[in-house]
């Protein structure tokens, strides 16, 4: 089972860890979990990053390059991911009903999969902070994250 490796205070540089530095670990150990849950679900090959870019498509189809747009990468990018995805069984390319000359990107019943258990991980998660910071620190700590992500 996935776990967190002890974190220290004291980096090497002798200093303490900058908020956003704890933010940028935490955010790893996510990840890694995410990884480690991909894979006892049957999908070894599925990276976090990948799942950035299925979550776009819950709500149908979409053009590689609005995905791009949205996710803040290049279309470039995308193309790359999607070859992966589309390769691995996760999406589809479809013709556009609307537009014979472009593609819509699709998820495919194993993509809808990977975001379940893209969803199972988080939840997992989550319960393992409130045990760890009970109801009311996690309740404080969503409000702070939202509070910063809503000053940026």
């Amino acid at each position: 089972m996935w776990q967190y490796r002890v974190v220290s205070e004291n980096p090497a540089d002798g200093g303490a860890r900058t908020v956003p530095a704890l933010v940028q670990l935490l955010a790893r150990h996510g990840a890694q979990r995410l990884r480690a849950d991909f894979a006892a679900a049957g999908m070894p090959a599925l990276r976090p990053v990948h799942a950035l870019l299925l979550v776009p498509l819950l709500g149908g189809g979409r053009h590689a390059s609005s995905i791009a747009a949205d996710i803040g990468v290049t279309r470039q990018a995308v193309a790359q991911v999607v070859a992966t995805l589309e390769r691995d069984g996760y999406v589809q390319r479809v013709t556009d009903p609307g537009d014979a000359r472009a593609k819509l990107v699709c998820l495919t019943p194993q993509g809808r999969a990977a975001l379940r258990a893209m969803r199972a991980s988080a939840r997992a998660t989550e319960e393992a902070w409130r045990r760890q910071l009970g109801d009311r620190r996690l309740a404080e700590f969503r409000a702070t994250l939202l509070d910063l992500l809503t000053a940026t």
